[in-house]
């Protein structure tokens, strides 16, 4: 592969410089750096896609991995660039010497077997069969660190298909580097489940909507807003009032597909709804950069672990794996009282009160 054939000509070509993406990226608002903002990434892939600057150059491949992916980028574009499809392709150009905990976690997910033998002790979701074309997708780690997720999910919805040998939906490839494996991993899926599939992982969906068709994907939210719409919820209680909910959106799920209202109206329909001014930033969980970045992701994260300790909130609802992992570990450490849940669960909890219907 030549430098010219990296990136995508047309998208590489709509940006205008205009600088509307500066404020919405978490890494410029940390460095106040040209550099590390998507103008300046674009402006530094156009470098390498011309043969200016080499591929492996330093600069280069500390920009595409200080990068979170989250896509914030695109929504105010008001050319329409693709940032996340760009960086994709950088990635996967770029990317040859991995970190060795990343290969590890991408080897562990790349085929059925090992994933199907580190959940064997969760509780994960099993074997359903349901009446229609609808099937749940069990995340790979998400099974294994939040088996609940899964598991409330099917039980809300007996019509969903559970096959507990399905594989990855190669989403961690794609965003780190190996875009063709992820694209063939979430073909494969999409094959082992042929009808809709429904994601509790935002960044799932949108990896999966991206290769296999929008309309052949729902995140979980989305799929249970549009069927429990006029559902009787009961409200959950914390601390002898209707709980106080903040919402962490999914990155890929808010800017790659534009769903993020779906949530608010669940929430609304079992506790009262903080909004919080940065439920639409990332968390700096960004699938593997937390594991891989983890001082970088923290900053990232300050800013909102600082607006949710004075909000009087109880409880914190994502609908994203990864987000759960990053913020349950740092608010157990900071803010020890403030619960961190999954969509799927705080729904069953409603669901199972008492006095709902």
């Amino acid at each position: 592969m030549t430098a010219q054939d990296i990136f995508d000509d047309t998208q590489l070509g709509l940006c205008i410089s205009c600088g509307f993406c500066l404020p919405t990226c978490p890494t410029y608002q940390l460095t106040g750096d040209e550099g590390s903002s998507p103008r300046g990434r674009i402006a530094l892939m156009r470098a390498i896609a011309s043969g200016t600057v080499a591929i492996d150059d330093p600069t280069a491949i500390e920009q595409s991995e200080h990068c979170l992916g989250c896509r914030a980028c695109e929504p105010v574009c008001p050319a329409g660039v693709q940032y996340g499809q760009l960086l994709e392709q950088w990635r996967d150009a770029g990317w040859k010497h991995k970190p060795a905990k990343l290969r590890a976690l991408m080897a562990a997910v790349r085929h059925e077997a090992p994933i199907r033998a580190a959940a064997l002790a969760s509780n994960h979701a099993r074997k359903n069969t349901g009446a229609g074309d609808d099937y749940l997708m069990l995340g790979c780690f998400e099974r294994i660190l939040f088996p609940a997720v899964s598991r409330t999910a099917a039980a809300g919805f007996p019509n969903l298909t559970v096959d507990p040998d399905q594989g990855c939906c190669g989403a961690l490839h794609a965003h780190n580097g190996s875009l063709e494996t992820g694209e063939e991993m979430a073909r494969q899926l999409a094959d082992r489940l042929p009808g809709t599939i429904v994601t509790t992982s935002g960044g799932c969906a949108a990896h999966l909507a991206s290769v296999i068709g929008r309309d052949r994907v729902m995140e979980f939210s989305e799929y249970t807003a549009q069927r429990l719409a006029s559902r009787d919820f009961a409200s959950i209680q914390r601390n002898g009032r209707t709980a106080r909910i903040a919402i962490q959106d999914s990155c890929h799920l808010r800017n790659g597909l534009g769903v993020a209202d779906e949530i608010r109206t669940l929430v609304r329909q079992v506790g009262t709804l903080v909004e919080l001014d940065t439920a639409g930033d990332c968390c700096g969980a960004a699938g593997s950069y937390s594991l891989l970045r983890p001082d970088d992701a923290l900053r990232v994260l300050e800013p909102k672990l600082a607006e949710i300790a004075t909000s009087d909130v109880d409880i914190v609802v994502v609908v994203n794996p990864g987000c759960y992992r990053h913020l349950r570990t740092h608010l157990a450490r900071d803010q020890g009282s403030i619960e961190v849940t999954h969509i799927a669960e705080l729904l069953a909890e409603a669901s199972a009160s008492p006095s709902s219907g």
